[in-house]
């Protein structure tokens, strides 16, 4: 008897063949992690969208998640950048996440997407991290203070994104092979790494911003 391939590596599609269910190096995990990650960036959009109205019909109202001068949400909801596009960003969040929740239960019930969907699905992704950095630098570097609602939507956002990502180079490399193959394997091999550099350096960069702050609490 032969040993079990490595899970990097990807064997050739053969006529007939129905590419994997779940795609990607966790596919054990990635159904649970759109499902929870898109429930908990839809909980925090609606939240954010709540709050928002309520500033609306009260402006003297104390949103729940202003904690402190670092962590306040009433001062980022207030700003130009809250509402990039005319109306508040929690909005996208709520059409976004929805999208994602329901291809994570999707997945868990069995269902199976073609190439075309996960596609579709990263260049949501893709948008919606490239708009997350850009609300990270204003609110870190322009605003002068954090949302935790945000972060939240943060924290999920980019992990959502990779594994999407990596979920449609399985797909494409399956395809090809040759580099695409190669270029999958190294990046599946070491999928958590980059997740977890990518945190550190988001966090280091929120610490350094605010050290003096921070430096008072300790």
């Amino acid at each position: 008897m032969t040993g079990a391939a490595p899970t990097d590596e990807i064997a050739p599609v053969r006529a007939g063949v129905p590419a994997p269910a779940v795609p990607g190096p966790v596919p054990r995990l990635l159904p649970w992690l759109l499902t929870l990650g898109g429930a908990l960036g839809l909980l925090s959009a609606f939240t954010l969208t709540v709050e928002r109205i309520e500033i609306l019909l009260d402006p003297a109202y104390r949103p729940s998640c202003s904690i402190n001068p670092v962590l306040s949400c009433g001062s980022v909801m207030v700003t130009e950048q809250a509402a990039v596009f005319g109306f508040p960003n929690p909005l996208l969040g709520i059409g976004a996440f929805a999208v994602v929740l329901t291809t994570g239960v999707a997945l868990l019930a069995g269902a199976r997407f073609p190439l075309w969907y996960w596609g579709g699905l990263l260049a949501g992704a893709a948008a919606g991290v490239l708009f997350v950095h850009y609300l990270i630098v204003a609110s870190l570097y322009e605003i002068g203070a954090l949302c935790p609602y945000c972060m939240v939507v943060w924290a999920v956002t980019i992990p959502i994104f990779w594994y999407v990502a990596l979920a449609v180079l399985h797909l494409v490399a399956e395809r090809s092979g040759g580099p695409a193959r190669r270029g999958y394997g190294l990046l599946a091999r070491y999928h958590a790494v980059a997740v977890v550099l990518w945190f550190v350096v988001v966090a280091g960069l929120a610490l350094h911003r605010f050290w003096d702050y921070w430096s008072t609490l300790v």
